[in-house]
């Protein structure tokens, strides 16, 4: 079994990552992808816009229900921060046998995927699918253990989300299902109920 590991603050989870998750299940050779909840990404130890994991963790699970080959994977949120995907990766190796894990990234962590801890040892050792983000474009990958994916574009964004809710406007078609109402009923990003 081979299984697609996306990760993200998913500061709201959005549309875009739901159907790419969806996408990379049915169309690039994963049997399931699992979403990946970053309590804090290194390379944005700053960002002091992130609310808590566990709030985070209700938007993924109302977002992703019961949706056929796509699960939420929360360990994460249990290891020393910052975490690492090298050692995310080696612990689903060790409590998984048996199941192959490969990193989904878009092209514009690609890009500075080099900063990441181990990133050659995460090519090695499990593999990286890039699939494109707008402003980020790639050309052919010739890495060892990296493919390219074409994957649909959606350009939409957590932070293009959270802004829209701060100043009004209606997020409701951006997304999932029962996200929007449980931001509006727990008054996140600014919203009224």
């Amino acid at each position: 079994m081979t299984i697609g590991i996306l990760g993200g603050s998913f500061n709201p989870v959005h549309i875009g990552h739901i159907m790419l998750a969806s996408y990379m299940q049915q169309f690039a050779g994963f049997d399931e992808v699992w979403l990946t909840l970053s309590p804090l990404n290194p390379l944005k130890a700053g960002s002091d816009e992130l609310i808590p994991d566990i709030i985070r963790l209700r938007m993924l699970e109302l977002a992703v229900g019961d949706t056929k080959g796509l699960n939420i994977c929360d360990y994460e949120l249990s290891m020393p921060r910052p975490s690492y995907t090298i050692n995310t990766l080696r612990y689903l190796v060790k409590r998984y046998p048996g199941r192959d894990f490969r990193l989904i990234i878009g092209s514009d962590n690609w890009k500075v995927f080099d900063q990441w801890k181990d990133h050659e040892a995460i090519k090695s050792d499990f593999g990286v699918v890039v699939y494109p983000r707008p402003g980020y474009p790639v050309g052919p990958i010739y890495d060892d253990g990296v493919d390219l994916v074409n994957a649909p574009m959606a350009d939409i964004s957590s932070t293009f989300i959270r802004k829209s809710i701060s100043r009004g406007k209606d997020m409701n078609y951006f997304l999932p299902q029962g996200v929007y109402e449980y931001i509006k009923h727990n008054r996140l990003y600014g919203s009224k109920p």
